[in-house]
């Protein structure tokens, strides 16, 4: 376990990767019975969710921060590995299927997370709620979704002065050309971008995006038109 994230400089404690492993073997239990994940094997679900979750931390100092929140987390990644690693964050996971939320809790009691809140919904319509809204310092997301539309998800979330980071694979240096007018209308400013290999091939991106002003109230709009009609 120790080789996969000693390329982000991190070296973890017997605890922690006793908390990776319990994770892990709670992934492939649920897994049985609802589609957690395609990746299974423990090498790769090290590598490619556990490390690749932490890679934050090439982009960000995340011992100045507080509060995260991990869009369409599906099953906890990266906002679990992200609390494993660093047990100071206060973590909120968001999901729109109620099967993975209960996952997630469990997995938050049997590894004893302390601050960690799983809630169920959509993020258009908890980023309209006060007790969400521009609260977070980090709001970060590796769902499946265009840049246009990951932004009107996240940005909302974001306090100024706070970062959206979409986790990207290559295709994600096209969108962030097209996300622009999104990114600056939601009160964002694109600050830079971290490429990466997670192991000797695989290509990564983290995206910076910082909140310079407060998201106009309109936005996001209802459910499903973001993803409908993106910015």
């Amino acid at each position: 376990m120790d080789k996969y994230f000693s390329q982000f400089n991190i070296t973890l404690t017997e605890h922690q990767k006793d908390q990776f492993l319990q994770y892990y073997n709670l992934l492939i239990e649920w897994n049985s019975v609802m589609n957690l994940t395609a990746i299974t094997n423990f090498e790769e679900v090290c590598e490619k969710h556990f490390a690749d979750s932490v890679s934050l931390v090439k982009g960000v100092d995340l011992s100045i921060c507080t509060t995260l929140i991990d869009v369409g987390t599906g099953a906890g990644f990266p906002g679990i590995p992200l609390k494993i690693v660093f047990p100071h964050l206060k973590v909120t996971l968001l999901d729109s299927l109620n099967k993975r939320v209960n996952f997630l809790n469990e997995v938050t009691e049997k590894l004893q997370l302390e601050n960690v809140t799983a809630l169920h919904g959509r993020a258009e319509d908890f980023a309209r709620n006060p007790a969400y809204r521009e609260k977070y310092d980090i709001c970060v997301s590796r769902a499946v979704a265009n840049m246009s539309t990951l932004s009107e998800y996240c940005l909302p979330f974001v306090r100024r002065g706070g970062y959206f980071v979409p986790y990207k694979s290559q295709k994600g240096l096209e969108e962030i050309g097209e996300a622009a007018k999104a990114i600056s209308l939601l009160g964002g400013a694109y600050e830079k971008k971290v490429e990466f290999h997670l192991g000797e091939e695989e290509y990564r991106v983290l995206f910076l995006i910082d909140k310079v002003k407060a998201t106009p109230k309109k936005y996001p709009r209802k459910a499903g038109l973001p993803a409908k009609e993106p910015i």
